[in-house]
Parts: C-alpha cells; sequence; structure tokens
C-alpha cells in the first residue's frame, strides 16, 4: 500500500511536531551515514532542535570541524553552486509548474483549434459566421501548419519517387546494354539479388520508362 503523501506545510500540533522532527532527523541521520560509507565521503550533520540548546553534531562536533573548515575554504562561487534554501527551492518549483501550465495550455489551445476546424470543415455549427476573432486566428494558424506538413509530405513523396525512377532508369540502362551486346541470345538478369526471367533484346520494351519520364521528370 502506498504512503500518503505528506504536505509539505507547518505542523501546528506541538506533539506531532516533536514526533515528527525526531523521526525525521533520524531518518536523515541515517541517510548521512548511508552515504559515507557506500560512496566514501566525508559528511557531516549539523541539526539545531528548537528545544535543545546545543546543536546536534554527527558523527561528533570534533570531526564535524575539519569538513566545515573545508568547506569555508573553498570559493563562494564553489559554495553556493548546488545551494538552495527554501525560498530558491519553492521559487524553483515555481518555474516548473509555470513552464509545464504554459505548455499544457499551448496544447489545449492546438486541441480547441484542431476540434473548431474539423467543425467547420465538417459542415457542422454555423460555419464561420459564428467564429470569433481570436477563434478565426487560431484557425488561420492551425491551417498554415497543416498545410506545411502537407507540403512537406508532398516534397518527400516526390523525391522518393524520383529516386526510384532515376534507379530504375539506371538499371534498364544496364540491362539494355547486357542485351545489346548478346542480340538475339537469352541472357540471364540479377535486380537485387532476384534472378529476373530470360528475355531477348528484340522482346525486350521501353515504353514503360517513357511514361515514366513523362510523370516524373527528372530536371
Amino acid at each position: 500500500m502506498a504512503r500518503k503523501k505528506v504536505k509539505l506545510a507547518w505542523i501546528s500540533n506541538d506533539a506531532t511536531r516533536r514526533a515528527t522532527y525526531k523521526k525525521r532527523k533520524h531518518g536523515l541521520l541515517k541517510k548521512v551515514r548511508e552515504l559515507t560509507t557506500l560512496c566514501h565521503v566525508t559528511a557531516c550533520m549539523i541539526v539545531y532542535g528548537p528545544e535543545e540548546a546545543q546543536p546536534e553534531a554527527w558523527p561528533s562536533a570534533a570531526e564535524a570541524a575539519p569538513v566545515i573548515r573545508r568547506f569555508k575554504s573553498m570559493p563562494d562561487m564553489d559554495q553556493c553552486r548546488k545551494m538552495v534554501n527554501q525560498e530558491g527551492f519553492l521559487r524553483q518549483r515555481v518555474g516548473k509548474l509555470q513552464e509545464q501550465l504554459r505548455r499544457l495550455m499551448g496544447d489545449n489551445r492546438e486541441l480547441e483549434a484542431s476540434l473548431l476546424m474539423h467543425e467547420v470543415l465538417g459542415g457542422g455549427g454555423g460555419g464561420l459566421v459564428d467564429v470569433g476573432v481570436d477563434d478565426a486566428r487560431r484557425l488561420a494558424w492551425m491551417a498554415e501548419v497543416r498545410l506545411k506538413v502537407v507540403e512537406e509530405r508532398i516534397r518527400s513523396e516526390a523525391a522518393h519517387r524520383q529516386l526510384a525512377v532515376k534507379e530504375e532508369a539506371e538499371m534498364a540502362s544496364k540491362e539494355e546494354e547486357v542485351l545489346r551486346q548478346n542480340p538475339g541470345e537469352e541472357v540471364d538478369l540479377f535486380h537485387g539479388g532476384e534472378e529476373i526471367m530470360p528475355i531477348s533484346y528484340a522482346e525486350s520494351s521501353m515504353t514503360w520508362l517513357q511514361d515514366a519520364y513523362n510523370l516524373f521528370p527528372l530536371n
């Protein structure tokens, strides 16, 4: 069973707050200890309890002091590189949520424009008579986007067909050359590893190639 998500807010009940502090402090201490053991790093933990006269240090105050001195000897830029406080954390979180909201709103507007376009093109509703200025702009933007997609698809398909015709023309030219060098004889030709039925030069016809050139000119 999944644990209930904890609301990150100040706990007003004193007894609950003290119990949570004790439990979370123990968990944090366990994580730091595991980090030093598993990754062989030097670490310390200092906790200022609300009802404690002195801060609690782990492993001890004497062992934590060299770690703190080493940290303070680093340049300020290195010290603050990955440091974040509560305000900074909340700002980062708010920024990520705002970006996510912008993306969702953009997707929603695109879906609304697409639906409106389908209704208009399908004859549903009142057509463009009842369409407002904002909706008309979204329709124009959607039509432009779809048109670009169609044009790109047409160019890709035309290029693919021209390439196929060119390859067929080159293969036919090679076949014609072989047949010209062996007039009246049956020659075994291979196309892409598959054997073609023996044909003679007199029986070959190039009308299909001329039709292909007329349909898809190479120049």
